[in-house]
């Protein structure tokens, strides 16, 4: 597949009263168009842009893009005068399509708020029904007006207001321009044009927030909605996981909890160094990341891992997270012991798991108890742990 993304923005902006091109205006720091082209980039499968403005906005676009070139380098970009209407702009760049371009999606400038979810599943549907569009289902009852006073009252049931992106075989699309350029017909979205073939349109479910900005009533809207996301950015939510691990005690074998040697007459059975604690923190950290559990990553089928030390295996959990993007915000474990006591070793404890962790040790907690003797901890089989541990996105 081969897409290539027209973005039409060569409106005259005259309902934003803003005195110039609405794509110029800039929320949250950056102009619109510049908001439109980062999300757009986000797509495996764009590269190629067109975007068509007025001509006497070529110049300032292609600086504004020079400018941001660092927040979208996979994409190839070129910039067009576009006509009077939508349609010619879009048309002026379809003329210039390269033959190796198999795919086209037409996507407004002034609707920034388009997810990579959503524009890659209208590509996908695309893919097997050659045209397919974002719409949202109409909430308001739809009154069909004339001379200020109702006509008729549509059906709401299954009414859509259409979006962008609109995405369709390039092939499919040029036939629709053409034929429209043909009859001298006017349409207010691409799929206007492919439905007039007889091509049936797929739709794919969209979002309210993928909306066009258009009037200054949509500009405050769209703030709003920039902010929230810098307070995402800035105060992320966080993520929780936990984790258990038992295992038996026998004689023969080291007691190793935390990383810490401890004297005792037995130690943990395990085809690693058993650091019962170790492994109930490592499970609860992947879990908080959804990457699974230790058994995934260390299998204890491996000859590689055999008495391993899990401190060696945490700070390797640490590595698999921080690949994934997340780094640790805090760890609270507890230790089900009946012997030995524990409290003299929780402080060396802590800074093991803080040092593998990259965190603060103020940021660990380690908690000791026994089970006053019942169950196969009171009876001292074996020892058990719990941990929480919780994560941030970087």
């Amino acid at each position: 597949m081969r897409l290539a993304v027209v973005i039409p923005a060569a409106g005259s902006s005259a309902r934003m009263q803003a005195g110039m091109n609405k794509v110029f205006i800039e929320i949250a720091g950056k102009p619109i168009l510049i908001h439109t082209l980062e999300n757009i980039a986000k797509c495996e499968y764009v590269g190629t842009v067109f975007v068509v403005v007025g001509a006497q906005d070529v110049e300032p676009t292609k600086e504004l893009l020079q400018k941001y070139q660092d927040t979208f380098p996979e994409i190839a970009w070129q910039v067009l005068a576009g006509g009077s209407e939508r349609q010619y702009s879009v048309f002026s760049a379809l003329k210039l399509l390269k033959p190796n371009i198999t795919h086209v999606a037409v996507h407004d400038g002034a609707r920034p708020f388009i997810t990579k979810e959503i524009f890659s599943q209208c590509i996908a549907v695309a893919q097997v029904t050659n045209a397919a569009i974002v719409a949202v289902p109409c909430k308001d009852t739809i009154k069909r007006v004339q001379e200020q006073f109702v006509d008729s009252t549509l059906e709401r049931n299954g009414l859509y207001a259409a979006q962008t992106p609109q995405v369709f075989t390039k092939e499919l699309l040029l036939q629709a321009y053409e034929q429209a350029k043909k009859d001298g017909f006017l349409g207010t979205d691409d799929a206007s044009l492919v439905e007039r073939l007889g091509v049936r349109v797929a739709v794919v479910n969209g979002e309210s927030r993928n909306f066009k900005i258009t009037t200054p009533d949509d500009l405050i809207v769209a703030q709003a909605f920039m902010q929230e996301k810098s307070a995402q950015t800035i105060c992320p939510v966080a993520r929780v996981g936990q984790g258990y691990d038992v295992h038996a005690l026998v004689p023969g074998r080291e007691l190793i909890l935390g990383g810490v040697k401890i004297p005792y007459e037995f130690g943990l059975a395990g085809h690693s160094d058993a650091d019962v604690l170790l492994h109930a923190i490592k499970d609860a950290i992947l879990g908080a990341c959804a990457l699974g559990d230790i058994g995934d990553h260390f299998p204890d089928t491996s000859e590689q891992y055999k008495d391993v030390s899990s401190l060696y295996l945490l700070k390797c959990v640490h590595k698999i997270i921080s690949q994934a993007g997340y780094q640790v915000c805090n760890v609270d474990a507890l230790v089900m012991a009946e012997q030995p006591k524990l409290a003299p070793y929780k402080q060396m404890m802590r800074a093991n798991i803080a040092q593998a962790l990259q965190i603060d040790i103020d940021f660990v907690n380690i908690k000791a108890t026994t089970t006053e003797k019942l169950g196969f901890v009171g009876r001292r089989e074996g020892m058990a742990a719990q941990a929480v541990a919780t994560v941030l996105k970087k």
